[in-house]
């Protein structure tokens, strides 16, 4: 059976799953369906503690199933296969048990997630139902591998702040749907949102602003409430621990040079001094492109070596190789009008401005790589020279991440014409303050992260795919729910399944599946988008918002 065609026969009642699974054989009719009750036991092999661990904690919870140890009569069995590669696994269900093997406890985790799937949107929720209910699994077998090793999300919590619990459970909701990299953007103009013991100041000042603009920039509306909010070192050793139970690594990311004013407004020497009064600003309230950059002093170079230090602390290279630097929409006025800049770009032997940039991502990608970590950063940071160890999160379009790629950079595809899931879904008056391009749930699902005409060493510098959330016009959970549910269950397809080229893949199919997955969503409490629209209270009528009526895709 074709991995499109996972829908299981009507007489075993089981859900379709998403993402499809590479290779699924149901039982023919009769063949019947697995039952779990009070008395089955969890088998759990060495090296498959932790999955099973987590399936008495969200599993068990779900179906007040107590899954105690045991070997023998009605089981699920965990087992490592070393002949699977690591994230791969075979899931089988037959007359005698639940069998699931992974690669390593990566793959068997991933199979924990469709077995879950398999019971039924209730296996969803946090505590059961229909208490002494008896559970049933559908005779099937799942032989499933991934098609990137990195399926990841993006979110952006400097310009509205999530507050930690929200942060594990969109870690669960990554791990529901096979994804396996959370890139959290921890500061940008708007505030600064992690402890940093020895620079006290940049939570103290840089995490709040007095208000906050509402709707695009362009909106005349505010809203008078002072925002903010940090974690705590200890809130990211417990993000971070809570990820990698979930096998998840997350890339933490600290924008530089620019989109830094919330660094500069608690720390005012880290701006160009000679060109404005950086005592002036505060945490900026507005969206948009900062014209105010950092300095390219010594100074300041030893201030953010001095954050990193710390943050490599927080995230562990075991579970967090990758560290984001940002790069991006770094404007170069300031530097042009500095005397202190084009001082630096003459002692240097520099061209320009551009290189001047390049020489400041330059100088972290050595101290990184010195320290056993390897630097990512947007595409900008090709302009001027890319730094030699550096990878590329492609947002402009494919051309950066082409460019990368065919020079041998690693690059993570996450164009914004594609996958940026704060661009509306609609182009109906309703969606709430709607901004960017119209991207459909269909849109994303034949969104196709490798471009055409790569040569075959580029193509292996694609590392994979991520979908990325940007909050300006998002201010709570509810918002982020609406804008990436559910075309998160599109993109974590296209990111784990080996689909045809997107002319020919089977929307209609996936769509069918989907009926079964909003039943999981509406388990878990997600507040997506229904396929008919915005509910009413998902509505901002009279909000401005930013639509861009038929724009071509960017290449």
């Amino acid at each position: 059976m074709t991995s499109d065609d996972t829908a299981a026969p009507d007489d075993t009642a089981a859900p379709g799953l998403i993402p499809a699974p590479r290779e699924v054989t149901w039982a023919g009719p009769g063949q019947g369906r697995y039952p779990l009750d009070g008395a089955t036991v969890l088998s759990a092999a060495p090296g498959t503690e932790g999955v099973a661990r987590w399936l008495r904690a969200t599993v068990g919870a779900a179906t007040g199933l107590p899954l105690a140890d045991g070997t023998e009569g009605p089981r699920v069995e965990l087992a490592l296969d070393g002949t699977l590669a690591p994230e791969a696994y075979g899931l089988v269900v037959d007359a005698e048990a639940v069998r699931i093997t992974g690669g390593s406890a990566a793959g068997l985790f991933w199979g924990a997630q469709t077995f879950r799937q398999l019971l039924g949107p209730d296996a969803f929720r946090r505590a059961p139902i229909a208490p002494g209910r008896t559970w049933h699994v559908p005779a099937v077998v799942v032989e499933d591998e991934p098609r990137f090793s990195w399926r990841g999300l993006m979110l952006d919590v400097s310009r509205h702040f999530l507050p930690k619990d929200d942060v594990l459970r969109y870690l669960d909701l990554l791990a529901a749907h096979k994804l396996n990299v959370f890139h959290f953007h921890l500061t940008d103009d708007q505030g600064w949102r992690v402890e940093i013991k020895r620079y006290p100041r940049l939570t103290e000042a840089g995490a709040w602003r007095s208000r906050t603009k509402y709707g695009h920039r362009a909106s005349e509306l505010w809203d008078e409430t002072p925002h903010g909010g940090f974690y705590t070192q200890d809130d990211i050793r417990e993000i971070v621990a809570y990820a990698a139970e979930r096998h998840i690594r997350v890339v933490p990311e600290i924008d530089i040079p620019g989109h830094s004013q919330a660094a500069i407004s608690a720390y005012p020497e880290l701006g160009n001094t000679d060109v404005i009064d950086t005592t002036t600003l505060s945490v900026w309230d507005t969206w948009g492109i900062n014209p105010n950059v950092l300095a390219p002093t010594d100074n300041t170079l030893r201030f953010f070596e001095g954050v990193f230090e710390e943050l490599l602390d927080l995230f562990p290279a075991a579970t967090s190789p990758f560290i984001h630097v940002g790069g991006d929409e770094c404007l170069k006025d300031q530097w042009k009008e500095s005397p202190t800049a084009q001082a630096r770009i003459a002692e240097l032997g520099l061209k320009d401005e551009d290189e001047l940039q390049s020489w400041f991502i330059r100088h972290f990608d050595s101290w990184l790589t010195a320290r056993g970590r390897r630097l990512i950063g947007w595409d900008e940071i090709l302009e001027g020279g890319l730094a030699e160890g550096a990878a590329v999160s492609s947002w402009r379009g494919y051309a950066g991440g082409i460019a990368a790629a065919e020079a041998g950079h690693d690059v993570v595809m996450c164009p914004e014409q594609q996958v940026y899931l704060d661009h509306r879904q609609d182009g109906g008056p309703d969606e709430p303050m709607p901004i960017g391009y119209v991207r459909t749930l269909e849109d994303v699902y034949r969104f196709e992260p490798v471009p055409p005409g790569l040569s075959e060493e580029a193509v292996r510098h694609i590392l994979g795919t991520q979908a990325n959330v940007w909050t300006e016009v998002m201010q709570n959970r509810s918002r982020v729910d609406y804008q990436v549910f559910p075309r998160l269950a599109a993109f974590a397809e296209v990111a784990w399944s080996s689909l045809p080229a997107p002319a020919d893949r089977d929307f209609a199919g996936f769509d069918a599946r989907m009926t079964d997955h909003y039943a999981r969503l509406d388990a878990l409490g997600v507040d997506y988008r229904r396929p008919g629209g915005p509910l009413p209270w998902q509505r901002r009528p009279g909000i401005l918002g930013r639509p861009i009526e038929g724009a071509p895709p960017v290449v």
